[in-house]
């Protein structure tokens, strides 16, 4: 503060004629602090007494506190008297507080901000589970809420929170070193003073408390004397915030200047003198030195008073005197009708008031020859820059703050906070960030659900539920894969869900298509045998023609299957069900048919019948096609008003899509197939009233065994295809296909290629008509 009055007073730019004066209270203790702001705001030269005082002196500001208690102390009371006060290390937030503390400034940031850098910097280092120790008085406990505010923004928890004061019961202290060693987060937040850091830090030696981190405030985190103390280790490594360093041009020159003849009243003087210089300046106070010479000299000598390295709050008293000077300079250099008082008006400089130079500094903006501005809000604070120090040990033994980062509050929020490439020295002495977390971070694939009764940042990871993803770390909730899409194993991505339907290169698949070739070939064979038979008796007995024309259409039933297997398209879908419509319909004809003549060749045969000119090949023909028109049409209708077509159902599967024919108009599909059923059920019946023909004609035995099959297979179909899910119910209709196209092959013609491959004997016109005058 002196050498920069005495630099001001020296100047010929600013205050010219104008020389600053000032008086030191260097008295310790609240009252004492009281006592000489009352005396400096009472204008009584001396401090006030019981004594009667003399000579008014004009005071126009008050530099300091350095604490925020003695500052929340005697501020209000000086504010009334309307004098300012300027701070060099008052950090308290609630002294922004322009209600409570009208003419309060300061050099140094408010805590606020200090609190929201230091939640900043915890979650950047990803620590979400932390402890927070505050000394118990306004300056710890207003800084811990607000830094508990800003982390619980930032997604941080408070494990525990406690506060303690060195000058308490020692039971405070017991208290909060349970709570840490008690506590599963490695992480503590201090916002304590030099004094309280000591007592943890002896503590936790004492008890042997290790692997912490520790995040400072500014009030202890590059404080010299903590090298000095017992279990000073335990500290390495932590990481605070302080204001930025900087350097006074001659500073070092006025400090290594200093001699006792200077301050001869100043106890504080002579104590650091007589240790400097191990000597005495009071012959008769200790005889123990020998006397000081005066010839002493402070410019060689290296100590922490005359090292200017780190020049953080120091400057911050060289700028609170500068604003004072600056404030003072534009009162002076005020022209007439640009004032910044009624009117324009200017301050009378033979008589300055306190008020007046209140709102000069108010208004003060300047920059220090490191190239900082300097100014105050409308809360009297100044702008939030610090520097991000971290506590090494040196090979001296001592600890040193090292500057490892910025912050600067004025930026944009995304670049504030700025790291540099230093190595950074962890929880004692260690080389690796340390982890300090509730819970172990979510990985992708799942999410975060909270434990009950704790606080959000103790959750258990629960795996998303099938369709559902979580593609971040630590997601809150899940998300739903779009409706053709799937979560895979891992349920962090969304795949295409596996579209199913019935292939060949599955084994029901292969199997169907095999039995439905194993079809065609039997019934390739049996026309092969009828066709090289086709002069015997037996085959031209049950009318060739008919016959061929239904091992046609059974071959087309077999071959019909195929097309249900394989992807569903467009064109398969229309084939598939129109072609084993019309297909058995034809088939179905041609049994009726075959069972109709079977009915009138007896009635024929009988004297006096002529029924055979009426029902003749002819007929039978037409037959055959009118029933099988009949199904075009009922097809040809279901094509044109709604036909088939390739349908992916996603309601039957949640994990895959099932690819298959939508009916379209499922009226058409039941009228073809009620249609066939009708033409079944009337060859039943007309084949089971002819089942007693002699056995001449015992193929109507047969028709009716082949059509009991058939329509029991079919009525069986009508169930299991409506109860099947997925590709299984195109396996239902292609099984039905196969099945009654089997039964219909086997029951009517294998009697008769056995007779004509392996009873040849009964295949004589003789033979059938001997069997059939025998039994007349």
């Amino acid at each position: 503060m002196i050498f920069a009055i005495n630099e001001i007073n020296e100047s010929p730019d600013m205050l010219p004629h104008v020389k600053l004066g000032y008086k030191i209270y260097d008295a310790c203790g609240s009252m004492d602090i009281l006592r000489a702001a009352l005396a400096l705001v009472s204008g009584f030269k001396t401090e006030v007494s019981d004594e009667n005082c003399t000579k008014i002196e004009t005071v126009h500001a008050i530099l300091g506190h350095s604490g925020s208690r003695p500052t929340i102390a005697f501020a209000p009371t000086v504010g009334r008297f309307h004098v300012p006060v300027i701070s060099h290390f008052a950090t308290c937030a609630c002294l922004s507080n322009r209600k409570e503390y009208p003419t309060f400034f300061r050099t140094i940031p408010s805590d606020y901000y200090q609190s929201r850098a230091l939640a900043r910097l915890v979650k950047h280092l990803g620590w979400t589970w932390i402890g927070a120790i505050a000394v118990d008085n306004e300056y710890g406990l207003n800084g811990i809420a607000a830094f508990i505010e800003a982390a619980q923004e930032y997604g941080v928890c408070i494990e525990y929170s406690d506060a303690f004061s060195s000058s308490g019961p020692p039971e405070d202290l017991e208290r909060v070193m349970d709570k840490i060693q008690n506590a599963t987060s490695k992480v503590i937040m201090a916002f304590v003073s030099h004094r309280e850091i000591k007592l943890l830090a002896k503590e936790l030696f004492i008890r042997n408390v290790t692997g912490l981190q520790w995040v400072g405030s500014d009030a202890w985190i590059t404080d010299h004397s903590l090298t000095a103390s017992e279990g000073h280790s335990v500290l390495v490594g932590s990481l605070g915030f302080v204001v930025s360093r900087a350097e006074i041009p001659g500073l070092e020159e006025h400090l290594r200047g200093l001699h006792p003849s200077q301050f001869p009243h100043s106890q504080f003087v002579q104590d650091f003198w007589e240790n400097v210089f191990d000597c005495s300046l009071n012959k008769t106070a200790n005889e123990q030195r020998k006397p000081c010479s005066g010839m002493e000299s402070l410019q060689d000598v290296q100590s922490q008073y005359t090292d200017v390295s780190e020049l953080r709050f120091t400057n911050n008293v060289y700028k609170s005197v500068y604003s004072v000077a600056h404030a003072l300079d534009d009162l002076f250099m005020c022209e007439e009708g640009r004032g910044p008082f009624s009117n324009g008006g200017c301050a009378n400089t033979a008589h300055i008031e306190p008020w007046q130079v209140l709102q000069y500094i108010s208004m003060v903006n300047f920059t220090t020859p490191e190239g900082e501005i300097v100014y105050f809000d409308s809360n009297g604070d100044s702008p939030a820059k610090y520097e991000l120090v971290n506590l090494q040990m040196k090979s001296q033994g001592t600890m040193e703050g090292v500057t490892v980062g910025v912050y600067d509050a004025s930026l944009p929020e995304n670049h504030q906070f700025i790291m540099s490439n230093i190595p950074l020295v962890w929880g004692n002495g260690h080389f690796e960030v340390p982890v300090s977390v509730c819970s172990e971070s979510c990985v992708p694939g799942t999410h975060k659900v909270l434990q009950k009764g704790r606080p959000v940042c103790c959750y258990d990871c629960i795996l998303c539920p099938a369709g559902e993803i979580s593609n971040m770390t630590d997601s809150i909730h899940c998300m739903k894969c779009p409706s053709e899409f799937w979560s895979n194993k891992h349920r962090d991505a969304c795949i295409p869900k596996e579209i199913e339907f019935l292939t060949y290169g599955e084994i029901l698949g292969t199997l169907l298509a095999l039995f439905s070739l194993l079809g065609v070939f039997l019934t390739t064979m049996v026309t092969l045998v009828f066709y090289c038979h086709k002069e015997t008796p037996l085959v031209r007995a049950n009318n060739a023609e008919l016959s061929f024309l239904l091992l046609f259409s059974l071959t087309l039933c077999f071959l019909c299957s195929l097309t249900f297997i394989g992807r569903p398209t467009q064109w398969s879908c229309m084939l598939r069900h129109t072609a084993f419509g019309i297909t058995f319909v034809l088939c179905i004809s041609c049994v009726l048919g075959k069972t109709i003549l079977v009915l009138i060749a007896f009635k024929a045969s009988l004297p006096g019948s002529n029924l055979m000119k009426w029902f003749g090949p002819t007929q039978h023909r037409i037959c055959v096609v009118a029933f099988t028109l009949i199904q075009v049409v009922i097809c040809i209708l279901w094509l044109t008003i709604s036909p088939p077509f390739p349908f992916k159902n996603m309601l039957l599967y949640q994990d895959r899509i099932i690819l298959e024919c939508h009916l379209g108009a499922a009226l058409g599909f039941w009228a073809v197939l009620g249609y066939i059923g009708v033409l079944a059920v009337l060859c039943f019946v007309i084949a089971f009233l002819a089942r007693k023909l002699p056995d001449n004609f015992n193929e109507a035995k047969f028709i009716t065994f082949s059509m009991l099959i058939f329509c029991a297979v079919w009525i069986a179909f009508i169930p299991a295809y409506i109860s099947s899910p997925g590709k299984f119910t195109v396996a239902v209709e292609i099984f039905a296909i196969l099945a009654s196209s089997y039964a219909l092959l086997f029951s009517i013609f294998m009697p008769k290629c056995f007779i004509i491959m392996f009873r040849p004997e009964k295949n004589t016109k003789k033979h059938i008509m001997g069997k059939s005058n025998n039994q007349r």
